[in-house]
């Protein structure tokens, strides 16, 4: 019976630390340029393929009925607030990391190719936006 539990406990801490070490969960956005606390986004996977909402604004100067009307596709006028503002990113083969997606920046409406890239066991997510060779790196805490 101890066999049992001790196993069945080791299974269970195995795939905690798995589930961490994906982009799935609930992040604190750090910007990178003033290193504050910007919002709560929530990354999530259906058929292998990551999307990203905004649940809540942190910065103290954020309109909580804000909308992103700087954006040129499909967002444009929707609230910040339940905004997706990550598509498409998928597992990379062999790497643990998620490419081939979009990240919107919902402050200036550009949307750049993505890759995440969990650090940390999990812990933090580097998060890197780009357009050709040009890219910008931002750090994200895991909140849950």
């Amino acid at each position: 019976m101890k066999r049992l539990l001790t196993g069945l406990l080791l299974a269970s801490a195995a795939s905690l630390a798995l589930a961490q070490a994906t982009p799935v969960g609930v992040w604190k956005t750090i910007d990178d340029k003033t290193k504050t606390e910007k919002s709560i986004v929530r990354i999530s996977e259906s058929g292998g393929v990551l999307s990203g909402r905004i649940e809540r604004l942190l910065a103290p100067d954020a309109k909580p009925d804000g909308v992103c009307d700087k954006c040129g596709d499909d967002r444009k006028d929707q609230k910040v607030v339940g905004l997706e503002i990550i598509r498409g990113a998928k597992k990379a083969e062999g790497e643990n990391l998620w490419e081939g997606g979009t990240i919107l920046d919902p402050n200036d409406g550009k949307v750049y190719r993505l890759r995440l890239k969990p650090e940390d066991d999990g812990k933090r997510l580097e998060v890197r936006g780009y357009v050709g060779p040009f890219f910008r790196n931002q750090h994200w805490i895991r909140v849950e």
